[in-house]
């Protein structure tokens, strides 16, 4: 039997405030869910195409919050634009996007409409790191263009791809923005000790940071590559300078990330690195 809950208070059409037997007073948001209700009526989740319930006391809080400053048309338009994300992606989204893109996409609008623009310095690694969240961020904009006749400056695609690679990663846009600060950081450290200019249109550069990437996952999840001994001795001997190099970039992730990383990272770091000179 689909769960009933009980309206406490309708916002607008499409959302409502309810009780839940479980998680107390929730916000339900969906296609007309909110139409006609008044206190004390059952609603049930079927009542929408797509509902979404938002549980976390906190999330909840700051969602009504942003209700009383945002648009009621633009909160509609933004709320169809998650249902959308949430269908490209084809997997469900963490409900803290409902607060952290709706408050984005409407202080962007802003920014647009006043011309206040600033740079998206990551740019090329969301885009090559997030591929499909920055295709769906792509269309975000262009969906809010058809929308508001607006032109948002490319850095947006970036931020909106993060918030969407966030929500479905369970990761905090925080944590996402530190790993590009430490990635960036060891590139700057790998061209001061190879005397290289790492051109971002290189496939290697691609190569590394996804390696890069990966490493910084592997070191929060503490997983393990395996020892490869002979592996580490031909290296150590082959490539002396891109080897040592390879152990300083381990050390600057132990310390940003306050982890310890796997010995073995170090050998296919090497072989990034080397592929970076041009030598293989």
């Amino acid at each position: 039997m689909e769960q009933e809950l009980i309206v406490q208070k309708a916002l607008n059409n499409n959302v409502i405030i309810a009780e839940h037997p479980i998680y107390k007073e929730v916000v339900l948001i969906g296609k007309g869910i909110g139409f006609n209700r008044k206190f004390g009526d059952k609603v049930t989740f079927d009542k929408a195409d797509k509902t979404f319930l938002l549980k976390d006391k906190q999330e909840k809080e700051q969602y009504v919050n942003l209700m009383s400053y945002i648009d009621k048309d633009l909160i509609d338009f933004l709320n169809d634009i998650l249902i959308f994300i949430e269908d490209r992606m084809e997997q469900s989204l963490n409900e803290h996007i409902h607060v952290a893109l709706t408050d984005h996409l409407s202080f962007a609008i802003n920014r647009v409409t006043k011309k206040v623009q600033f740079s998206n310095p990551f740019l090329f690694e969301i885009e090559s790191l997030y591929p499909k969240e920055y295709q769906i961020a792509k269309e975000v904009v262009e969906k809010v263009k058809a929308k508001t006749g607006l032109d948002f400056p490319e850095g947006e695609i970036g931020f909106i791809a993060l918030h969407i690679h966030s929500a479905v990663t369970d990761k905090s846009i925080n944590d996402i923005n530190r790993h590009h600060k430490l990635i960036s950081k060891m590139v700057n450290v790998i061209e001061e000790n190879l005397k290289v200019d790492i051109k971002k249109n290189d496939v290697n550069y691609n190569r590394l940071i996804q390696h890069l990437h990966r490493a910084i996952d592997r070191a929060h999840h503490g997983e393990k590559l395996g020892e490869q001994k002979s592996l580490a001795d031909m290296l150590k001997l082959t490539y002396p300078l891109c080897y040592n190099l390879s152990w300083k970039l381990i050390k600057v992730m132990q310390k940003q990330l306050n982890k310890p990383v796997d010995e073995t990272e170090a050998l296919y770091l090497t072989i990034h690195l080397q592929r970076l000179t041009n030598k293989i």
